[in-house]
Formats: C-alpha cells, sequence, structure tokens
C-alpha cells in the first residue's frame, strides 16, 4: 500500500516531465502494442543495429507477448514517424523493478532529447503501476551513454559486467566483447527527481583532480588508454570520446580501451568503490569509503 501510495504521489509530476520532455523533443510517446507498431520497432531497431539476422536485438513476436503480458514497449514519434523506441519488461521482484532491456534512436535524430523523452515516459509508466525502480545496462565505453544516464537521469551503476551479452557482431558493437554497466534508477531518489526536473547530476573531472583525486586510466593525446594508480579514496577512469569511431577506424586500439577499462573500473567496483559520477569530457569519478563520499 505505501508503495502505491508513493506512485500516486509521484505519478502526475512524472506524467507532466515526460509531456515537456517530449515537447522539447518534437515528439509524442506511446505505448505500442499491435503487431504493425511491433514490426515498425523490429524496423527501427534493425536501422539502428545493423545486426547479424541470426541474433537480432529483439523480435516482433517477443514484443508482442511481452505487450501482452503487461510489460513495456512504447515508441516516439515524429508526426506518424516512428524515430525512437523503448522495450522493458519485469525484472524482480516483479512488483518493484522493471528491466528497461532496449532503447534507440533513428540515426540522424541522436542528440534532439528522443531519448530522454523515452525514459521520462518510461518513468511514468512505472509509476503508474507502483514500479520503484528501472534498471537496464549500457557500454562503458560510450561516453555520450555514461553522460545520459548518470547525468542526465541521475541513474547510479551497481555492477560491472564482463562480456555480459557475448559477441553481437552488430554495426555498433562490432566484433568487441560486450561489457556492460548495470544501471540501478530509483525512480523517487533526490538525484533522479533533480535530473527529471532539467537539472543534471554534474561532476567536473578538473575539480576533483584540483581536490587530489588520482588517475586511475588516463588518455593520451592519441587516444591510448594510459594506466595510473588504484591508490586513493576518489579516482578518475577515462573513457574514449568516441569509441564507435574508434572501432570503426583502429579496432585495435579500441580492444585496448576495453581490456583497460574492464581491469581498472572493473576491478574498482568489484572490490567495494562506486561510480559517483561522469564528467562528459570523458571520465568517470569513482569513490571509495567515506572520505571518498565527501570528497566532492
Amino acid at each position: 500500500m505505501g508503495r502505491t501510495t508513493g506512485a500516486a504521489l509521484l505519478g502526475p509530476p512524472a506524467a507532466e516531465a515526460a509531456l515537456r520532455a517530449a515537447g522539447s523533443a518534437g515528439v509524442t510517446v506511446r505505448e505500442i502494442s499491435d503487431l504493425g507498431g511491433c514490426e515498425a520497432v523490429y524496423d527501427l531497431f534493425d536501422r539502428i543495429w545493423r545486426p547479424d539476422p541470426r541474433n537480432p536485438p529483439v523480435t516482433t513476436e517477443l514484443m508482442r507477448a511481452l505487450t501482452k503480458a503487461g510489460n513495456y514497449v512504447a515508441g516516439a514519434y515524429a508526426g506518424t514517424e516512428l524515430i525512437g523506441a523503448c522495450v522493458g519488461f519485469f525484472g524482480t521482484p516483479a512488483a518493484e523493478v522493471l528491466h528497461s532491456h532496449i532503447a534507440g534512436v533513428a540515426p540522424g535524430r541522436a542528440g534532439r532529447r528522443v531519448g530522454l523523452a523515452l525514459k521520462l515516459h518510461q518513468r511514468a509508466w512505472a509509476l503508474r503501476r507502483g514500479i520503484s525502480a528501472i534498471e537496464w545496462t549500457f557500454d562503458p565505453l560510450v561516453s555520450r551513454n555514461a553522460y545520459f544516464n548518470l547525468a542526465k537521469l541521475g541513474a547510479a551503476v551497481t555492477e560491472y559486467l564482463p562480456n555480459f551479452y557475448g559477441g553481437m557482431r552488430d554495426g555498433i558493437n562490432g566484433g568487441d566483447e560486450t561489457d556492460r554497466l548495470l544501471v540501478d534508477w530509483r525512480l523517487d531518489a533526490p538525484a533522479v527527481l533533480t535530473a527529471c526536473a532539467g537539472t543534471p547530476v554534474v561532476w567536473s573531472a578538473e575539480a576533483e583532480r584540483a581536490r587530489g583525486a588520482a588517475v586511475a586510466l588516463g588518455r593520451a593525446g592519441d587516444e591510448m588508454p594510459v594506466p595510473g594508480t588504484m591508490a586513493g579514496n576518489v579516482l578518475l577512469v577515462a573513457v574514449p570520446r568516441d569509441i564507435e569511431k574508434l572501432r570503426a577506424t583502429d579496432p585495435g586500439r579500441a580492444t585496448e580501451w576495453r581490456a583497460a577499462v574492464r581491469e581498472t573500473l572493473g576491478a574498482l567496483l568489484g572490490g567495494g568503490a562506486r561510480i559517483a559520477g561522469f564528467d562528459r569530457s570523458g571520465w568517470y569519478v569513482v569513490t571509495r569509503d567515506v572520505a571518498g563520499e565527501d570528497a566532492r
């Protein structure tokens, strides 16, 4: 009962935030359950990921089954054109958690706030159903996704997952191993409320370094990973400025980055450290213990 009451209180503001985000992006976001809509989502994801035909991100049949079972499939429309979509299903415990499996925006539409409109619609949808958290995974090497998830949405990282999906061999991941960060989006957390109201959770690697943060993994001018020190309460971990471009132009260097971030960020999280935030210039801010928490 208490969880439903909280959702009822948060629902209207969440819906208003979702509508504002959709208006800012110039889209309408709505649920999808019909066969034609699911086919359109499948086609959109096919254009975005260009997957191995034997391993599509999600099938039309699965989306139909998910919606019939009450799960989340929604699309962002510019007029009648589907330009973004998101698919999620209930996690554990089912009454509290939604797992957001996949979300994507059409090529050429990135950077226009369509993704934010989708996530805020998903948040409002979840709150109306008494769901308190949404989780999903993302590639720690993709700087813009790290900033979006941690700063724009206020989500928190809970786990480093090495090669979680195995070889995907699509147009985005290429032949790279699929390391992922698992995030937990507590829908009524103060940082989430602030972010969804339009104020990102901002961190500055330069300011942290001036306060004594150490570089655990740096970045050379030629986009090479440079190992640093793992000692300290506040540590900075760099990622490439554009890993997708690097995969296309220098796959060997992209592989070096995967190994370096796994050995650094993965080891830190596995040892009990946490990601406090992300600087959009390409740095994770990682903290240890109480001293690290107070160092900001």
